[in-house]
């Protein structure tokens, strides 16, 4: 993927790791298959893409890039539901990642920034694919009150990118005004 980018864009400047995978596997009784799954997919690809953004950065001398990890309130607080026990896991571990990027991007003494922004519920086929045998119980997700919408985080990623230089945001936590947490 990023030797096509370098091919048809010369590299990277902005890097927003967006991908995101639970799968409903408690951890008495979880399939380990499933949790390398969401482990490669929420831990792993995010690392790698990270790497890759910034060497492309680096080798291209750019020192006002941007690494935007979106990561999950699940990172930051651990709910009360079995099913998402690993999942919160995995999001735990892009907390981590994120903070760690910081300090290696400060070592680096380069000025590219490294954000996190961490949701609550939004409405978008999550819910449907973590609940795919379930889709009543995905609907009821949905409607136990207001979510926020995918631009609500597009809006959070365009105040990241549009922040003055000097300033570093570490990380953004948005919920819907509802949702308790």
């Amino acid at each position: 993927m990023f030797s096509w980018i370098k091919a048809q864009h010369k590299g990277v400047d902005v890097c927003i790791n967006n991908a995101g995978l639970a799968l409903p596997e408690p951890l008495l009784s979880g399939k380990t298959s499933s949790w390398r799954t969401m482990m490669d997919v929420n831990v792993m690809a995010l690392a790698v893409c990270t790497r890759e953004a910034y060497q492309s950065m680096k080798e291209r001398k750019v020192d006002d890039g941007h690494i935007i990890n979106i990561n999950s309130i699940c990172g930051h607080r651990v709910l009360n539901y079995a099913d998402g026990h690993f999942y919160t896991a995995t999001k735990y571990a892009v907390t981590a990642l994120t903070e760690g990027l910081r300090q290696e991007l400060r070592e680096a003494k380069t000025h590219i920034r490294a954000t996190g922004i961490s949701p609550g519920i939004v409405k978008t086929e999550f819910a449907y694919r973590l609940f795919s045998d379930d889709q009543e119980k995905a609907a009821a997700m949905y409607n136990s009150g207001e979510c926020l919408q995918a631009d609500d985080i597009t809006n959070a990623v365009v105040y990241v990118l549009s922040a003055p230089p000097h300033v570093q945001i570490g990380d953004i936590e948005l919920t819907p005004v509802d949702q308790s947490m």
